[in-house]
C-alpha cells in the first residue's frame, strides 16, 4: 500500500513587530525565514529609534553646554554635566551601530543556514522517503512474478498447449488481475517468445504477437531458475496500448519447479504511471511548495523515468553536479538552474529486502 506523510498547511500565523497577526503563505523554510526577517525589520527599527533619541540627547546636551557658558561661574556645575550627557550619548551611538552590525551579519548568517540547510535537509528526506516508498511496492512485483510463474493453468497451457488450455490459463490470470488492480495485465509466453494467453483478452488482443525480442523476455530466459526474476525498466509498451510500464518477468518451468526446464515466460506489466503519480503527488510538500518543486525519478543513466509535471522538450539535470554527490545516500546543493537559484535534493534507492531498483529521487525547488 502507497503511504506518504501529510502535507504541512499552506498557511501559518505569526505576529509582527506590532503585535498583530499577519498570514504568511510559503514553505516551512521559507515561513521561517520571514519571521527571521520581521524579528530583524523589529531590531532595526528599534535601533534606528535609539539612534533618533540619541541625536535628540546630542542636541540637547549642546545646548545646555550652550547655556552653562552664558551663566558663567554658576552654571559651571551644569557644564559639567552636559559635557558627561556628550559623552554618554557618543557611547551610545557606537554601541547602536556596533549592534547593528552585528545584528546584520547573525541574521544573514541565519537566514542563509535556514535557505539552504533546513530547506536541502528537509527535500532530500522527502526524496528518500519517495524513492523508498517505490523500492518498498516493487519488491511485491519481485515475489508475484515468481510466484504465478509456478500456477498449474500456466504450466498446464505450455505443456499440453491447446485452445482449451490457453484459455484457461487467461482466465486464471484474469481472476489474478482481479485481486491485484496494479498490474495492467499478465501474458504468458511459449519457449520461442509467441503470446499464447494474457489476462485481459478483452482490452489488450496480443495472443500471436511475438516478443522474443523484447527486454523482460530475453531476460527471463537467461535466468538460472525459476527463483529468479527479470525486469525491464520504465517504457511504453505496446502490449498495453502504450500505457507506461515496468514489466518483471520469470521463466515458467516444467512441473512449476525451480530447476527443472524452461517451458516459457510470464510477464507482470506493472502500472507504473499509477505509482510514480500516486508517489511524487503525495510528496510531503504543501501546495505553495508543490507548485515550485519538481519531482523526478531517474535511473542510473540519469533517464528521466518520471515526473512531477510534464517538462520542457529540451530540459536537462545538471548531471555533472549531481553525478559528483550520488555515492551518498542523500543530499542537497544551491545553483543556479535556467536563470534561477534552486535548491537540488536528491536520495538513492535504498532497496528494500533483497531488492533495489538502484534509481534515485531528485527534487528541484526554486528558491525566492
Amino acid at each position: 500500500m502507497i503511504t506518504a506523510h501529510s502535507p504541512v498547511n499552506t498557511k501559518s500565523i505569526a505576529k509582527t513587530p506590532t503585535g498583530k497577526a499577519e498570514k504568511l503563505n510559503g514553505s516551512p523554510t521559507d515561513l521561517v525565514v520571514k519571521v527571521v526577517e520581521q524579528l530583524a525589520d523589529a531590531m532595526h527599527t528599534a535601533i534606528n529609534e535609539i539612534r533618533e533619541i540619541n541625536e535628540n540627547a546630542k542636541l540637547l546636551s549642546l545646548n545646555a553646554r550652550i547655556e552653562a557658558a552664558r551663566a558663567g561661574s554658576s552654571g559651571a556645575a551644569f557644564g559639567v554635566v552636559a559635557q558627561e550627557m556628550q559623552g554618554l550619548s557618543n557611547k551610545t551611538a557606537s554601541v547602536a551601530d556596533d549592534m547593528a552590525n552585528k545584528t546584520q551579519e547573525s541574521i544573514s548568517r541565519l537566514v542563509n543556514i535556514i535557505g539552504g540547510n533546513v530547506r536541502g535537509t528537509r527535500l532530500a528526506d522527502i526524496a528518500l522517503n519517495s524513492i523508498d516508498l517505490i523500492d518498498r511496492n516493487l519488491y511485491e512485483r519481485t515475489c508475484d512474478v515468481r510466484w504465478w510463474a509456478t500456477d498449474s493453468a500456466l504450466v498446464d497451457a505450455l505443456t499440453q498447449p491447446s485452445d482449451a488450455s490457453a484459455a484457461f490459463a487467461s482466465k486464471r490470470m484474469g481472476v489474478i488481475l482481479n485481486a491485484y488492480t496494479v498490474y495492467l495485465d499478465l501474458v504468458l509466453c511459449d519457449s520461442t517468445g509467441q503470446i499464447i494467453a494474457n489476462g485481459r483478452p478483452n482490452n489488450f488482443s496480443v495472443v500471436g504477437r511475438n516478443e522474443s525480442k523484447a527486454a523482460w523476455f530475453s531476460k527471463a530466459l537467461a535466468t538460472r531458475s525459476g527463483n529468479d526474476f527479470a525486469f525491464q525498466s520504465a517504457h511504453r509498451s505496446q502490449l498495453v496500448g502504450n500505457e507506461s510500464v515496468l514489466i518483471y518477468s520469470a521463466t515458467v518451468r516444467r512441473h512449476g519447479e525451480a530447476n527443472e526446464p524452461i517451458l516459457g515466460a510470464l510477464g507482470v506489466v506493472f502500472n507504473w504511471e499509477a505509482l510514480s503519480s500516486a508517489v511524487l503527488q503525495n510528496a510531503s510538500l504543501n501546495e505553495f511548495e508543490s507548485q515550485r518543486t519538481l519531482r523526478l525519478i531517474i535511473d542510473e543513466n540519469f533517464a528521466v523515468l518520471a515526473s512531477s509535471r510534464p517538462l520542457p522538450f529540451d530540459f536537462k539535470l545538471p548531471v555533472q553536479k549531481i553525478e559528483s554527490l550520488l555515492s551518498e545516500s542523500k543530499g542537497y546543493f544551491l545553483t543556479d538552474l535556467d536563470n534561477k537559484k534552486v535548491c537540488i535534493a536528491y536520495a538513492k534507492s535504498p532497496g528494500f529486502e533483497t531488492y533495489s531498483t538502484g534509481w534515485n529521487a531528485i527534487l528541484i525547488q526554486e528558491i525566492e
